[in-house]
């Protein structure tokens, strides 16, 4: 939907293009990245640990440096994971791995048991981000939905319609949507009708009953919901348009 857009920060934004560059090839864009976030990969890498790490003395260190830099290379902005929890479990990963590959248990890394808890809050994390992203999409739709229905009023007002309107004058029986349904099928599947509509902002009345087997005072009494029905298929409402097409299955049933 065109007209749609996400509800982000312009922190977000700015990280986000900021990754993007790096994922193309700007290395300046990869060196800020790491710069400005070294703090951030050696309190995880640290968290991780049980002590404080220093970058280019310590091996963790080292290994969440990597870690950031690959989920640079990795990260996705499509499922709306923000960048930073994103790295941060990449980070919890390569270090979960490297503890796992050398077996550096010793009283100044990770006890095995220290390493269970650390295994454990890495799939912690993991199940965090999923139920992240799937409370991130809830939002996003509901987000969406709304700024659909807004978009949806003003196009209807263009129509001298307003919403609460619609909903009085929407048909009780289920058949007589269906017809309705019917008719905005045709309109906005003939050009010639189309147009006319598009133009003149009215129905053609008298062209449509020559189409469809319903008399001139139905169309005339649901005059005004066919019109929202055309407007729902002919423009960019996703959602209205895969609310409204169970009316064009059970026409076809």
């Amino acid at each position: 939907m065109g007209f749609l857009f996400r509800k982000r920060t312009k922190a977000h934004d700015e990280m986000t293009s900021m990754v993007i560059k790096a994922q193309l090839g700007n290395e300046q864009a990869r060196e800020t990245l790491i710069r400005e976030y070294t703090p951030f990969i050696l309190r995880v890498a640290s968290n991780c640990c049980n002590r404080y790490l220093v970058m280019g003395e310590d091996d963790e260190a080292s290994i969440g440096l990597l870690a950031f830099n690959e989920a640079i290379d990795k990260y996705s902005d499509d499922k709306g994971t923000k960048f930073l929890t994103f790295a941060e479990v990449v980070i919890k990963r390569r270090l979960t791995d490297f503890y796992r590959k050398e077996r550096k248990f010793t009283n100044n890394v990770l006890s095995l048991s220290n390493f269970h808890d650390e295994e454990n809050q890495d799939q912690e994390v993991l199940f965090q981000v999923e139920e992240a992203n799937k409370v991130y999409q809830l939002e996003q739709e509901a987000f969406y939905k709304k700024q659909e229905i807004l978009q949806f009023a003003k196009t209807l007002a263009n129509f001298d319609i307003s919403l609460s309107e619609l909903v009085k004058l929407s048909p009780k029986h289920q058949d007589a949507r269906v017809r309705a349904y019917e008719v905005a099928q045709i309109i906005t599947q003939d050009k010639e009708l189309l147009n006319y509509f598009l133009q003149k902002k009215s129905l053609p009345l008298k062209k449509i009953e020559e189409k469809v087997n319903i008399s001139r005072k139905t169309l005339e009494r649901q005059r005004k919901y066919i019109i929202a029905l055309v407007l729902v298929l002919e423009g960019n409402f996703e959602y209205l348009q895969s609310y409204i097409s169970g009316l064009g299955k059970e026409g076809s049933a």
